[in-house]
């Protein structure tokens, strides 16, 4: 490449000659070119020792897409390194929030795509087109430190809308390119917190406000009006749509298609019994995911069905991990950027649903983390018609139990979080240049 610029350089240099420009001219002239010509690029590194704060270089890289510039998401190197353009501003806004650059040239940076491009490297440059609309689905009550994914949402930067059961209902799930799932009951048993919490007034509170939703928007009982705004998400990830989903909103949504028209509430949830025999009627062909689980029947269980395996764990927070696969980043581009990171060895962390069964799981479902040691899966992505979907199983992903009435999580203590890379990554990945996909 350098030699291309020096034979540019050359005949410029020609032509000021021939016209007579004064040597002062010539020589800012040239010192523009210079300048122009080596420093190019910002690179923001992502691996271990490079970043001091990955989370919020994730907000950088938005807030850059934000601006109609394009970004190329370089997988595998580096953690997953973002290489962005190189404007005063992107210096800058770096700069306030903390997140570490560097200045690349042309020479430099064209020597890192000729390694990523490399057939013996497992790496590849993908690149981000425009910033995606976010969406999240949650109770318009809740606090941003409610849920995982809107607190470090707030924490990087990267704006969001909140949505609930009436907006999508009114469809307008049309208007995003990314949703995520609060830690929701699309079942109609407001989270199998019964045996615990049922006298609690929060417990009672937020009963009364869902059946007062429900029977605002004509349903007479609350899994009626959860099924109908489970329907309307499926059929906005069919039709293109990006859906994450967390903890108990991933097993909930996938119950609430299986069991479309058979009432499986006990009389304490929707004031009569369940439909008899309602297992034997569960469709599995309507799932995203899962395939022949069972329902768990019993009202004072804290559980929903056998695809969770937070019952069934034998293992210690101290060796709760689990391990992110490893893909073709030339041939399997999608699920690569899924499992960017500087670290393949994650730490485990508790929720409603914490882990799926991995017998469970659909055989055209990825298992992206497992954790060998049980064998459970804990993050799980796929295809639906035009659209995708992820599962995340757990909580918060720096908080190992969280439990009702548990203080926030200060990601500002967590900002090489792991954990909370993954939720990202699903954030970035609806920029890419899309490529077509086989239904």
């Amino acid at each position: 490449m350098m030699k291309y610029l020096s034979k540019t350089m050359f005949f410029v240099k020609q032509f000021f000659i021939e016209k007579k420009v004064i040597p002062s001219v010539l020589c800012a002239l040239f010192l523009l070119f210079s300048i122009q010509s080596y420093a190019s690029y910002v690179l923001i590194p992502m691996d271990a020792d490079g970043q001091q704060n990955h989370l919020k270089a994730y907000g950088i890289t938005y807030w850059t897409l934000s601006k109609d510039l394009k970004v190329k998401w370089l997988l595998n190197y580096r953690g997953g390194s973002f290489l962005l353009p190189d404007t005063e501003s992107i210096r800058k806004e770096c700069t306030i929030r903390g997140i570490t650059y560097e200045i690349l040239s042309d020479p430099e940076t064209e020597e890192i795509l000729e390694e990523i491009s490399s057939p013996s490297q497992n790496m590849e440059a993908v690149v981000l087109e425009k910033a995606p609309k976010i969406a999240v689905y949650s109770p318009k009550g809740n606090q941003p430190w409610d849920d995982a994914v809107t607190m470090v949402l707030t924490f990087a930067e990267i704006p969001y809308e909140t949505i609930y059961d009436e907006e999508v209902l009114e469809d307008n799930l049309i208007l995003y390119d990314w949703l995520h799932l609060h830690h929701e009951d699309f079942t109609g048993q407001y989270g199998k917190f019964y045996a615990s919490y049922r006298a609690a007034p929060w417990y009672i509170r937020e009963k009364a406000a869902a059946e007062k939703l429900a029977n605002t928007l004509g349903y007479q009982k609350v899994s009626q009006e959860k099924l109908a705004v489970a329907l309307k998400i499926r059929d906005y990830v069919v039709g293109g749509g990006f859906m994450f989903a967390m903890c108990s909103a991933t097993d909930s949504f996938e119950i609430a298609l299986s069991a479309e028209g058979i009432d499986i509430c006990e009389p304490m949830f929707d004031g009569d019994p369940s439909e008899p025999g309602y297992q034997s009627k569960i469709d599995y062909g309507k799932t995203f995911a899962f395939k022949n689980f069972t329902l768990e029947r019993s009202p004072n269980v804290y559980e929903f069905s056998s695809i969770d395996m937070t019952r069934n764990r034998r293992i210690s927070k101290t060796t709760d991990y689990f391990t992110l696969m490893d893909f073709s980043a030339k041939w399997d581009p999608i699920p690569t950027m899924l499992c960017q990171n500087h670290t393949a060895l994650v730490k485990g962390f508790m929720g409603q649903t914490t882990a799926y069964n991995p017998n469970e799981i659909k055989s055209n479902v990825l298992i992206l983390g497992e954790n060998r040691t049980n064998g459970e899966a804990r993050y799980i992505h796929g295809i639906k018609g035009k659209g995708f979907f992820t599962f995340y199983g757990g909580h918060d992903p720096e908080d190992y139990t969280h439990r009702v009435g548990d203080p926030k999580t200060e990601l500002e203590l967590h900002p090489n979080s792991p954990g909370y890379r993954l939720i990202l990554n699903n954030v970035l990945f609806p920029a890419a240049k899309k490529k077509k996909q086989k239904t």
